[in-house]
């Protein structure tokens, strides 16, 4: 009964996102409680369940509120539009040039293995540029996401240190096995990059159309008011990389590096207190949006931790796996992983599905390392597209992009690129039958 409620309210909660039927907020709160509800929890404890999970994404929440409005202000300043002109000149009207340089900033980006850092470098970078070339964002939401999920598979990466945990190995060790499939996952991304700028091209990207309307957009007095001079710029990008260096190194909680960097911002830039209050309320709703959703997944994984649903519909899957096909189970979830990856939170994929997996396997014969080899790929390549990762609302609130226009463009690629990793994998003998 609670693996089917639990495949259930999954498949709910998908079908409205995918569809769009529902605000984010409204299915990741109120979905999970209904299912908690049918299970014949009471609501002061399907409370706890929800105030466990939200508590998980206190910080998070609080990092994003700070963290877009000062993203917000500091394009306000004009500092993007340096970038923008630089990277355009460069480019001229050459689109492939700018999402194979997006896909090459994500990787370099996420050398630290930080979600949150890899998308507040890559994406108000390139955001500005996107627009002014008339490229889609989600090209550029799904080449971040393609890269990081790639790179997240270094040791310092939260999946590759989980699953290292659960082997009782060095996270270092199990890297190195990962190292050949990391490097066909970042050519099959740079292989990405390549066709989705000449998609972009067939749809108009690059042709002047609709930049002078961009440029006339901006240039109202409003925004010129706005807009800071050189010296300030460099100041702001100081500030900034500052920042970000923080914030990889993780000395300081990242809520607080940006809560005290955006006050820096607007003191140096704008000390007039009305006009701060107004650049605050200007980004304000994107940032509230962003950190309710994270709050209403934390929501559900709370319910879907605390019910028990994640462990009844595990061992469901593998009840139905018949014996000839056990020896394989390794790579059937290798297979299921990217779906998983998108319903089921890291930890509890990571400590809660992956050891029963590797349990059963180990009863076909299926080496536990050769299972975690596998389930480890898929999972990392749903990380920027999952409803449940912070990174997620983070990227699309930062391109004004809906989820499920996201999820429906990046998912097909992802998935191609976790098979190819998958496959060439098994044929290398990195993943053994």
């Amino acid at each position: 009964m609670v693996a089917i409620v639990g495949f259930l309210m999954i498949i709910v909660i998908v079908f409205l996102l995918l569809r769009g039927l529902m605000s984010p907020i409204v299915v990741l709160a109120m979905i999970p409680s209904i299912a908690a509800l049918i299970l014949g929890y009471d609501p002061v404890t399907i409370g706890g369940f929800i105030k466990k999970g939200v508590e998980t994404t206190m910080g998070n929440g609080i990092l994003f509120i700070f963290s877009v409005i000062y993203f917000g202000i500091l394009s306000d300043t004009g500092f993007f539009d340096v970038i923008v002109n630089f990277l355009v000149k460069k480019a001229g009207n050459n689109v492939i040039a700018i999402t194979v340089a997006t896909a090459v900033v994500a990787t370099i980006a996420h050398l630290d293995g930080t979600t949150a850092a890899t998308v507040l470098i890559t994406v108000p970078s390139f955001y500005p540029v996107y627009k002014k070339m008339n490229i889609s964002p989600k090209i550029l939401l799904c080449l971040t996401g393609g890269c990081m999920g790639v790179m997240n598979l270094l040791p310092w990466g939260g999946p590759t240190a989980r699953a290292a945990t659960v082997l009782e190995m060095d996270a270092t060790t199990l890297w190195h096995m990962l190292i050949p499939l990391q490097i066909i996952g970042l050519i099959v991304n740079f292989v990405l990059a390549v066709l989705l700028g000449m998609l972009a091209v067939k749809q108009g990207a690059g042709m002047g159309k609709g930049v002078e309307d961009e440029v006339d957009e901006k240039a109202t007095a409003e925004a010129e008011a706005l807009r800071k001079p050189a010296p300030y710029l460099v100041f702001n990008l100081i500030l900034t990389v500052a920042l970000i260096g923080i914030l990889a190194s993780g000395i300081v909680s990242s809520y607080i590096v940006f809560m005290i960097g955006l006050c820096i911002l607007l003191a140096v830039n704008y000390p007039n207190q009305k006009l701060q209050d107004k650049l605050i309320k200007k980004n304000a709703p994107a940032a509230l949006i962003i950190s309710a959703t994270l709050f209403a997944a934390g929501a559900m994984v709370g319910i879907f931790e605390g019910t028990g649903m994640l462990t009844a519909m595990a061992q469901a899957l593998m009840s139905i796996i018949p014996a000839p096909l056990g020896r394989y189970i390794h790579v059937i979830f290798g297979i299921l992983a990217l779906p998983l990856g998108l319903c089921v939170g890291t930890d509890a994929y990571f400590y809660g599905i992956m050891p029963l997996v590797m349990k059963v396997g180990e009863t076909y014969g299926v080496a536990s390392l050769s299972t975690a080899l596998t389930m480890i790929i898929g999972k990392n390549l749903a990380l920027m597209v999952s409803p449940l990762v912070p990174a997620t609302y983070l990227a699309i609130g930062l391109t004004n992009t809906e989820l499920k226009d996201h999820m429906k463009f990046s998912i097909p690629p992802y998935f191609v690129i976790s098979m190819f990793m998958l496959i060439l994998g098994i044929v290398f003998g990195i993943i053994p039958l």
